[in-house]
């Protein structure tokens, strides 16, 4: 179980790979325009009018800053690694390097949390916002195929359908892949500066106010009427206040998930020890500032006690600018903007499965590639998983599973650096994470408080999920494990 395989044997493998590995056709430009296609989606057109109506009123603004200080953390430790092993895999590569077998069976289980059903969620979204469309031109779907059994409906058909759609253009090729996602990309980014630059003249700063609602909890707490603990296990947990504003950085972190899935598409990258670093931070960077803004302005068009069960936010607060003639553009873009966060999210999905089957932790279907090398039986398997999820579970159930399971993957990360400076300083790094061991400290700290900020139910879920895998490595993984077979045939 603590098996582990050197930086140089994993990039050898890579490389012996042949015609059996995947293509680099990705730039620097490609790959930061891959980071932005990730993050800029569900979290921010529907996560922050949620964060907004439950947890911190105008202040979700803070708990954009404090999820990206977390992400910032995560960040510079994933870029670090994604210089110094260039290959698919992501955290589950980084991982099988510093904390063996076992833990890199984990966290590549796990990332099926992240990735998986972080498509699945914005596709939920995606199939509101494209009703949305449907209504403006006099057709619209029966509420009962727009949502699943356990929010009245039977099935969301289009969330299921644009999973396919894209699991498709997966199997086509990367490239191709990769073109439409800078085409989305591009109109995604434009419509949230429409937003921003239209909506700030129509900001009224009475919506500001309080900008952080009051949480009874914690003034019960502060007039010695509740003890901590209490308060730390009652509902006013999170329910406004500070603890409302850890509570949705907890939540809107899933706003941020993307620039990890840049390094999933190390080994497709045409310069990796350069354009891993670009990619991953200048995503990161761009994306906040736009995310501060944004919602800075959304939540000064409309009061955000209005966002409560409001699936299309963006829309209602844009619908006080006047410029009604331009919903239909802003739904359009909203709608390119999430088909490129599935297509990321599912492109990063395919290859962490494609690295743990090459090291025979899964069956060899998951890494069987096609004439264009795509690992098209891995995008088609989890084309059938993701779209169970997307026609099924509703998306607050979702979003909260994404968001442990990925602050779970960054926590193992940075302490991933912590070994690796220590036991392997040797080591070329092209990009070094600055001040170690602060920086992947905190980074450790942080998303562990904001998993702590998170309902139970994801921990129960979360626990669920890994036992599952638990049982799967146990049965199969450690026996098929090529490490493990290694180490007793030298």
């Amino acid at each position: 179980m603590l098996y582990k395989k050197s930086i140089p044997q994993i990039i050898q493998e890579a490389r012996e790979s042949g015609e059996h590995t995947l293509k680099r056709t990705l730039s620097s430009t490609g790959l930061v325009s891959l980071g932005v296609g990730a993050i800029i989606g569900a979290g921010l057109f529907s996560l922050t009018g949620i964060a907004a109506a439950e947890n911190a009123g105008p202040a979700v603004i803070l708990s954009f800053v404090i999820a990206a200080l977390a992400c910032s953390f995560a960040g510079l430790c994933y870029a670090e690694f994604a210089s110094m092993i260039p290959v698919a895999g992501s955290a589950y590569t980084y991982s099988y390097a510093t904390m063996g077998e076992f833990m890199a069976w984990i966290i590549g289980w796990d990332l099926v949390l992240e990735y998986a059903l972080a498509s699945a969620t914005v596709a939920v979204s995606w199939s509101q916002y494209f009703n949305e469309l449907l209504m403006t031109f006099g057709l619209a779907i029966p509420p009962e195929f727009l949502k699943g059994p356990w929010e009245g409906g039977y099935i969301n058909i289009p969330a299921i359908i644009i999973v396919c759609l894209l699991s498709l253009l997966l199997m086509r090729g990367t490239k191709e892949s990769s073109t439409v996602n800078n085409l989305l990309v591009i109109l995604k980014v434009v419509v949230v500066l429409i937003f921003i630059a239209l909506g700030w003249s129509f900001i009224d700063s009475a919506n500001h106010v309080p900008f952080v609602p009051t949480n009874e909890g914690e003034e019960m707490v502060k007039n010695g009427q509740m003890g901590l603990w209490s308060f730390l296990n009652s509902d006013h947990f999170g329910a406004f206040g500070i603890s409302g504003i850890l509570r949705a950085a907890g939540v809107l972190f899933f706003a941020f998930i993307g620039f990890d899935a840049v390094s999933t598409a190390a080994q497709e990258a045409k310069n990796p020890k350069r354009g891993m670093p670009i990619g991953i931070i200048g995503s990161l960077v761009i994306c906040t500032l736009l995310y501060v803004l944004f919602s800075y302005v959304m939540t000064g068009l409309e009061n955000y006690k209005s966002f409560e069960g409001d699936a299309k936010p963006v829309a209602t607060a844009f619908a006080n600018t006047g410029y009604t003639f331009l919903n239909t553009a802003l739904i359009v873009t909203i709608i390119a903007g999430y088909t490129s966060v599935i297509l990321v999210m599912l492109l990063g999905q395919s290859r962490v499965f494609y690295s743990m089957s090459k090291d025979g932790l899964l069956p060899k279907i998951f890494s069987d590639l096609s004439k264009n090398q795509t690992p098209w039986k891995t995008n088609l398997i989890f084309m059938v998983f993701v779209s169970f999820f997307a026609g099924f579970v509703p998306i607050s159930d979702l979003g909260h599973m994404v968001s442990i399971g990925t602050l779970f993957a960054f926590t193992l990360v940075c302490i991933g650096v912590l070994v690796l400076r220590k036991t392997s300083p040797e080591i070329e790094r092209p990009f070094k994470t600055p001040l170690v061991p602060l920086v992947p400290i905190l980074g450790v700290i942080v998303c562990l408080v904001l998993m702590a900020s998170l309902p139970i139910e994801s921990w129960e879920r979360l626990a669920i999920w890994l036992i599952i895998g638990v049982v799967i490595y146990w049965f199969y993984s450690r026996k098929h494990s090529k490490v493990r077979k290694s180490h007793r045939n030298p």
